[in-house]
């Protein structure tokens, strides 16, 4: 087995906040032209407010002695000034948004594909809430700091180089005073940055639970009246919500102290400034209209640097997303390193000494399983609960990978088959039938674009579905609600075999098909499935003993082992376990049983 080679994601909590913040660049990299415009936006709006400082001192000195020529030039300037700020603060803010939406776009489009892509083992581990959470509040998250970040530190970061340079040049002895306080300003965000960051992953967290909560509530939601649990769910949500309230609290308490702090540190040194400026030895040459632009320029240094600051809890929050959502992406996909595409297998199956374990630290679910399957033939697989018969029909269209063993389709390795391919090979109904909110054509040729409405059709009538479809409002036009809610069970069911019927695959699972339909239908449903049967590898899980007994071969399955194999009748002739379960399941029908035996 080639060794597995460590998810890149296992090591970016180890990461540095450039080192996410340069991987989330990547994603406005495609989009680099909006990005520029954005950029010389931005500098338009810190070159133009600049401006101000210097029309300030121009204002100051020229007040003194006004001229028609200075009555004249001073409103015009003030106007120029507006409307470069105003066009600059336009380019800035809809480029950057234009790279936000694209990118958040990109990015979770990025996610939902590799979450399609995982194994498993990774879905058993991680609740639907929390997964869907990535792919709504997360990527939201990661492209605040990505973008909507970048765009309020390029724009009020140019603000204050302009203003920087200005104030030296203007007086570099001041200045050397007012940036003398930067060191602490420097030490406040680092604390806060910390301190955000922790929260954020709390929050996001917390997001996933509340999620997690509510669909599990809204999905269940007979269930839970039925039991009376409302009082229950609404207690479980309470918390999860009131947890997610007092982080975003903790939150908002940091970001409102951090910011007043920063802002006081600020005006104290521009006080300090003041006072200090009036010293003769510090004053200089300076005139008046300098003097009032210097004040100027430092006190337009406050609202950017506030700025500065505040956008600091937003990249945050985006870093602490990316982390979760790169450990993701960085996961391995499912293994699919085969590259055979048969076209249509035969459909001879092998198993030879197959064993499986869902973790390395749990139990066998599989032992030993050694199984040859002719094509064409019907195998039942039967057996107490827990005994491993879904886990072994699971192993076939490689959901999980056997741990001991091998399997062979058509004297093929089934990891030597490109997985698309394989796939295209199987047929699946399980007794948890998933129907998606769309009509009832698009359910039974699911995966295919412009199916052809006659092998719609066809399939829905070989599964005995036309009879209630052409009763729908729309027919095969009807939209059937968020998994076939506007169905009964057993026409749920029935859809499901439709669509392994429309798909014509050479092999066929069937994990309790009939388990959701009336007596009747299951009649109608049982001649459906020998005539789909025929010609096709089938693999029959069954609670049910009646509807195994035409199978070519019977499995009895317990404690994930085959304990014995045969046709119906030669199992009850041997009076072993399968006589066991069904004398059981006949109890009630001892003419039944004396009929058959």
């Amino acid at each position: 087995m080639a060794q597995r080679r460590v998810p890149r994601g296992a090591c970016v909590k180890d990461n540095t906040s450039w080192v996410l913040y340069k991987r989330l660049l990547k994603y406005v990299r495609p989009f680099w032209k909006a990005f520029v415009v954005a950029l010389i936006g931005n500098a338009i709006y810190a070159g133009s407010s600049t401006l101000m400082a210097r029309i300030m001192e121009y204002l100051t000195n020229g007040i003194q002695n006004p001229d028609a020529d200075f009555r004249m030039l001073m409103p015009l300037m003030l106007i120029g000034i507006f409307i470069a700020r105003g066009f600059g603060t336009f380019l800035g803010s809809y480029g950057m948004e234009y790279v936000a939406r694209n990118v958040v776009h990109r990015l979770r489009v990025e996610v939902f594909d590799r979450l399609l892509h995982l194994p498993g083992r990774f879905f058993d581990q991680h609740s639907s809430g929390h997964l869907i959470s990535r792919v709504t509040y997360h990527v939201e998250q990661v492209t605040g700091a990505a973008t909507k970040a970048l765009n309020v530190v390029l724009q009020e970061g140019m603000l204050v180089a302009g203003l920087t340079v200005y104030l030296f040049w203007t007086n570099w002895k001041l200045m050397l005073v007012f940036i003398a306080v930067t060191p602490l300003i420097g030490g406040v965000v680092s604390y806060a940055s910390r301190r955000f960051r922790r929260l954020s992953r709390r929050i996001q967290r917390s997001v996933g639970d509340v999620t997690h909560v509510a669909s599990e509530a809204i999905s269940g939601y007979r269930v839970v009246r039925m039991h009376g649990a409302q009082s229950y769910e609404y207690r479980r949500f309470h918390q999860a919500s009131d947890y997610n309230r007092r982080q975003s609290l903790k939150e908002a308490l940091t970001k409102a102290i951090s910011a007043p702090v920063i802002q006081t540190l600020v005006a104290v040194s521009l006080a300090v400034l003041v006072w200090l400026a009036l010293a003769p030895d510090l004053l200089g040459d300076m005139n008046a209209g300098e003097f009032v632009g210097f004040l100027t320029a430092a006190s337009m240094m406050i609202k950017p640097i506030k700025s500065l600051t505040d956008i600091n809890g937003l990249i945050q929050k985006g870093l602490a997303a990316s982390q979760e959502l790169f450990e993701l992406m960085d996961r391995d996909p499912e293994p699919d390193q085969g590259d055979i595409d048969p076209g249509r297998v035969e459909g001879r199956v092998r198993l030879s000494k197959v064993g499986f374990r869902y973790g390395a630290e749990l139990p066998d679910v599989l032992q030993d399983i050694n199984l040859e399957v002719e094509p064409g033939e019907m195998i039942a697989l039967v057996g107490r609960s827990g005994s491993g018969k879904t886990t072994l029909v699971n192993l076939l269209p490689r959901f999980y990978d056997a741990t001991r063993g091998s399997i062979m389709l058509d004297d093929i390795e089934l990891e030597a088959f490109d997985l698309k391919a394989l796939r295209r090979q199987i047929a699946l109904v399980n007794q948890q039938v998933t129907l998606f909110n769309a009509t009832i054509t698009d359910n039974i040729a699911y995966g295919i674009d412009n199916p052809d409405p006659d092998a719609v059709q066809a399939a829905a009538k070989a599964a005995y579905a036309d009879e209630f479809i052409e009763r729908l409002p729309h027919g095969y036009d009807t939209v059937v609600g968020d998994n076939g809610v506007m169905l009964s069970g057993g026409q749920r069911q029935r859809i499901a075999i439709a669509r392994a019927i429309f798909r014509d695959a050479p092999l066929l699972i069937l994990d309790e098909a009939t388990s959701a339909l009336d007596t009747e239908s299951e009649r109608y449903i049982q001649q459906a499935l020998e005539e789909v049967c025929r010609g096709r590898t089938t693999f029959v899980i069954a609670h049910r003993l009646s509807t195994i007994e035409r199978a070519d071969r019977i499995l009895v399955m317990d404690q994930g082992r085959i304990i014995e194999q045969g046709t119906h009748q030669q199992l009850l002739a041997q009076e072993g376990a399968y006589a066991a379960l069904y004398r059981v399941q006949f109890q009630e029908e001892p003419s039944r049983v004396d009929e058959l035996t």
